[in-house]
């Protein structure tokens, strides 16, 4: 009696367990994305751009957004979208941080569109899977998932004279946003009485969006200033609280695929390069000691490709284990890429400390990308206050 309970038990833990390897739809839509973004963003173009100060590429957003429908992934097929899910949209993540693109994907397509699905705004949400509308959330890109509604700085006051009904006049500075300079529409959270989320004509008057210097020139930051600027709610007390958290959990769960992508192209490029470059007559990659910094690359790839996988499943199917999924998958792909764009750098050599080469595009994504919204330190403790586990001693 005792086997067959532990046998059942046993299936039934097995069946949980998400499958983590890609489909072959999957497989098909990278391979779609891929193939554009070696078309119109090779690395010579990107540092083309960045050297131009040319942050946001327009026409490929386009072709991935409109053309390809990737913007349209999470959006039910009702409003034109793909009716996809965040395992797909992970995967278009992993190309775009491969390419280091300059697009809005993760900003617009995960960020926005994630709030939207929240507040179900229909209209907006056509807008965006069209690929004719590109939202930003007006939220500082450092924001770790879990922030409280109550600290958005924004500021709601009284309608004027003429304003539509529940319209509201929003005021204040949100410091480092992402994706606002490319955002034809903002959603920003207002802090009244009750707590709403607000959609903002981006480029109407009012509205000041300045961009920074930032450590990542292919994604851009600013600071957007609202001087009394009419906005129209679009969720409103809870529902308004579920759709930004949803947003920002969301976003660091498929930036961790983004940064899984990052890895894994750092630490491809540098084992081709270690089996062509030669000394004393042999590959360097041929060298004990280069083969085992690889190798703790390569361990810290693939342990973020499985958690940035499992973070994405979860986030796919609302599985309650989501919270800490991605605060894992966060914390190891942020040290991974990180760990891997380093040794890139390093391992290339002197050419690998040019402005010519792209290792420095993806150092500069891996870390900026790492600190955005939350660090891998702050993931983990907020892990370790999700699964129970006690302070270290004298904490």
């Amino acid at each position: 009696m005792s086997t067959t309970t532990d046998r059942t038990e046993g299936a039934r833990s097995t069946a949980a367990i998400p499958d983590l390897r890609y489909s072959d739809a999957e497989e098909q839509l990278r391979a779609v994305v891929r193939d554009l973004l070696a078309d119109r963003s090779p690395p010579a173009a990107v540092l083309a751009r960045v050297d131009a100060g040319e942050a946001d590429d327009v026409p490929l957003w386009r072709a991935l957004a409109a053309d390809l429908g990737c913007a349209g992934l999470l959006i039910d097929e009702s409003h034109g979208g793909a009716g996809a899910s965040y395992r797909e949209a992970a995967v278009v993540a992993e190309e775009t941080g491969k390419a280091v693109a300059c697009v809005p994907y993760l900003t617009s397509a995960v960020m926005a569109t994630t709030a939207l699905l929240g507040a179900g705004d229909a209209e907006l949400l056509g807008g965006l899977a069209s690929g004719r509308l590109t939202a930003a959330l007006a939220v500082g890109f450092a924001s770790m998932p879990g922030t409280e509604m109550g600290s958005w700085p924004v500021r709601v006051g009284p309608p004027e004279d003429g304003d539509a009904p529940g319209v509201a006049r929003l005021s204040g500075t949100v410091t480092g946003v992402a994706g606002a300079l490319a955002a034809d529409v903002l959603l920003v959270p207002g802090n009244g009485v009750p707590l709403r989320l607000y959609v903002v004509d981006a480029t109407g008057p009012g509205v000041t969006r300045t961009p920074l210097v930032s450590l990542d020139a292919t994604r851009p930051l600013a600071d957007v200033t609202l001087d009394r600027v009419p906005g129209r709610p679009v969720a409103s007390g809870e529902d308004a609280a579920r759709a930004v958290a949803a947003a920002l959990t969301a976003g660091a769960g498929v930036l961790a695929s983004e940064l899984f992508g990052v890895a894994e192209q750092c630490l491809g490029m540098t084992v081709g390069y270690v089996k062509e470059r030669h000394q004393f007559a042999r590959p360097v990659g041929s060298f004990q000691a280069l083969k085992h910094r690889l190798a703790d690359v390569w361990v810290a790839v693939t342990q973020a490709r499985a958690a940035a996988r499992y973070a994405a499943a979860c986030l796919a199917t609302g599985d309650p284990d989501t919270p800490v999924a991605v605060a894992l998958a966060k914390a190891a792909a942020g040290d991974a890429a990180v760990l891997a764009a380093q040794e890139c750098v390093q391992l290339h050599g002197g050419i690998g400390f040019t402005w010519e080469h792209p290792a420095h595009l993806l150092l500069k994504r891996a870390k900026s990308a790492s600190m955005a919204l939350g660090t891998s330190d702050r993931h983990r403790a907020a892990l370790a206050g999700l699964v129970d586990l006690p302070p270290a001693p004298g904490n």
